[in-house]
């Protein structure tokens, strides 16, 4: 299990089974009909009497309404194909109307509704547009790469919002332009938000799924229909040869019009059944691979599935079957890289594809070192599934906690020369407002820092109240912290007179070489930096505004294992400084790792230290949520790898990578 921290920011992480990880949308399904001319006032006399009213039955938030009074709603929609608009008009029964006019105005702070549009809709995966409308707060979130969402802005809409008593309407023309058209769906969702003045908040959607905002997945479809045109009831059964759990979701699309497509929701013995225009529609699951019961399987269908929906009638789809083996793992007896040939490529590569294959893992960095040099590199994939963009040499990722042994690299150095006492309270250096109520504090130094023993959270903002607090006396227990590294960063720079950045390239970049790597913001990264992904989905380019030393390092894997090479070789440090680093410093607590270690595994000085039946390792790994790797050489057998990826899914084939190379099959 690599050692993991995360961002310094709030990240919402993508929760999808993965088996749903493709652009599927959430199996909530709408049609939209003709409109005759709609003025957007928030008086929905204009609309059709006998218009068809979808409930806003969702509440994924961990407080929920209390009654249909607490909260309650529809929506209700169409289209006008002159204009080429949607329309979408809700209706929402709210005893406890909350309006925030403070200058800190948030989206959680008062009522509001963001409604979020995958206008594209592609088969292959699109970007959402989200519009988040309340009182006092009318922003924008939308994903830059996507040619119709990365242009959004508020001149594409209109909306109104009314209020009669304890009712509130929310009335929305959007412009669409090409991307409607009849017989075309596309994605839709929202999330109402609801304050109360008691300080409880929710929030309620039309289908399952989270972040909205960003997340094709978690939106359902809307369907453009001709006028007056029926639907057709579609019902059916998946069945599996394996007794497992079944896929969640089935998708539809329609034959000679991949713009027509929809996700059906199947239920646990799986039923399913869903009205859908007329016309001939292709069955499948929406993955290749699907996961149950721990296991990965490769999912084959006996047969392609067709169904042919006729206007007004009921229709039985014919049975998908499922045939599945669970994937191989193509672990070896024995490691690859003990004996590396020419053929050793083409196996190093066949694994790497065929994992990037089994887990959606969009883009890989790879670099081998054996016998004190580099003897392998290579890239895979796509910085961005949306453009396509292909990893080259260049291209950057960001190294999430493997930043915490290069700064303390940098300040193992400061420490042998004098300038940081590794055992001086740090708040001799700088006192930290942040926690000085505790004055348990004051004996924290850097070399608690440098081996989790602070006390401190990972980070404050994963405390209930957000404050930073001492989970225990400094130095007496292991607790993995990233904001022990932005403490001693202060520090640093305090005792220094020069900022971090400035520190690291003198006593690490430049000593080293490891240049094409940035710590924060700046032309070349923003040109270079890869997009990380949740699912297959690709995040924003949040490049930091300052550095972070416990998680904000960019760089790729040909050059980083020069600072692998540099700590193998045992440059730079005192071979006793060395010594030290490489010794236990902390006792890891095993209790929630999912795969317990086979060998002792502990806290050296910012690395992990392994005892492997092959000799002692080292490494780090990283988790920024959308950006994971790890490196780990093998100190003994003077061999290492490190790789980087842009996903959250790599979590499996980090772990497997030093048996695949090194260490074989258990």
């Amino acid at each position: 299990m690599p050692i993991s921290s995360v961002k310094a920011m709030c990240i919402v992480v993508v929760c999808l089974l993965l088996g749903e990880r493709l652009f599927a949308h959430n199996g909530s399904i709408a049609y939209a009909y003709p409109l005759d001319k709609i003025k957007i006032d928030g008086d929905l006399s204009d609309w059709p009497k006998n218009i068809t009213k979808y409930k806003i039955a969702i509440h994924p938030s961990s407080t929920k309404p209390q009654n249909d009074v607490d909260f309650s709603g529809f929506f209700q929609l169409g289209y006008n194909l002159g204009n080429q608009s949607l329309y979408v008009a809700f209706t929402l029964t709210d005893d406890d109307f909350v309006e925030d006019t403070s200058r800190n105005v948030k989206w959680d702070t008062q009522d509001g509704l963001e409604v979020s549009i995958d206008a594209r809709h592609l088969l292959s995966g699109s970007g959402v547009a989200s519009f988040m409308c309340s009182k006092t707060l009318h922003t924008i979130n939308k994903a830059v790469y996507d040619s119709f969402a990365g242009k959004a802005t508020w001149d594409m809409v209109e909306v109104a919002v009314t209020r009669h008593g304890n009712t509130r309407i929310y009335e929305w023309r959007f412009r669409l332009g090409n991307e409607l058209a009849v017989g075309k769906s596309v994605g839709f969702d929202f999330h109402v938000y609801d304050k109360d003045r008691d300080g409880s908040f929710s929030w309620s959607a039309w289908g399952k799924g989270e972040a909205k905002y960003r997340n094709p997945n978690s939106l359902g479809d809307i369907v453009f229909m001709p006028a007056g045109e029926k639907l057709s009831a579609v019902s059916g059964k998946i069945s599996w040869d394996k007794q497992q759990k079944l896929p969640g979701l089935l998708r539809l699309v329609a034959s000679g019009n991949s713009k027509q497509w929809m996700t059906i929701e199947v239920d646990s013995l799986g039923n399913y059944a869903v009205m859908v225009p007329a016309g001939k529609y292709n069955l499948s699951l929406p993955d290749t691979y699907f996961q149950s019961a721990g296991k990965l399987y490769a999912v084959d269908t006996k047969a392609p599935i067709t169904v042919v929906a006729k206007a007004g009638q009921k229709i039985v789809a014919p049975e998908l079957r499922i045939s599945s083996t669970p994937v191989p793992d193509l672990i070896p007896a024995k490691g690859v890289l003990l004996d590396f040939t020419a053929a050793t490529p083409g196996q190093i590569d066949h694994f790497i594809e065929t994992y990037r294959d089994y887990y959606g893992i969009p883009g890989v960095s790879l670099a081998l070192i054996k016998d004190g040099k580099l003897i392998y590199h290579k890239t895979y994939g796509v910085s961005n599934t949306m453009t396509g963009e292909k990893v080259n040499d260049n291209t950057l990722f960001e190294a999430a906690s493997v930043t915490k042994p290069v700064f303390a690299f940098a300040v193992e150095r400061l420490a042998e020369r004098g300038v940081i006492n590794l055992d001086k309270p740090l708040y001799e250096y700088l006192p930290y407002k942040d926690i000085e109520y505790d004055d348990r504090y004051k004996l924290m130094t850097a070399r608690h820092v440098l081996t989790h023993r602070t006390g401190f959270p990972n980070w404050r903002w994963m405390n209930k109240d957000g404050k930073l607090d001492l989970k225990f006396t400094p130095g007496t227990a292991f607790n993995y912290s990233g904001e022990g590294f932005e403490y001693l960063k202060m520090v640093v720079e305090k005792i220094t007179g020069k900022k971090v950045e400035q520190v690291l390239q003198e006593e690490v970049i430049e000593p080293i070489g490891l240049y094409h790597t940035f710590f924060s913001k700046n032309d070349s990264l923003e040109r270079v930096k890869a997009n990380g992904h949740y699912d297959k989905i690709p995040s924003n380019k949040n490049l930091p505004e300052s550095p972070g030393m416990a998680y904000s390092m960019h760089t790729e894997a040909k050059i980083f294992t020069k600072f692998m090479l540099y700590l193998l070789e045992q440059k730079g440090l005192k071979p006793k400084t060395y010594d030290t680093i490489l010794s236990k410093h902390s006792e890891y607590n095993f209790d929630d790792w999912p795969h317990k270690p086979t060998v002792p595994t502990y806290m050296g000085m910012s690395l992990e230290i392994r005892e492997t039946p092959l000799g002692k390792t080292f490494g780090h790994g990283g988790n920024n949520g959308d950006f994971r790797c790890r490196f780990e050489v093998y100190k003994d057998l003077k061999i290492g790898y490190v790789i980087f990826t842009n996903c959250n899914t790599s979590d499996v084939l980090l772990e497997n990578f030093n048996k695949f190379l090194v260490e074989g099959r258990d």
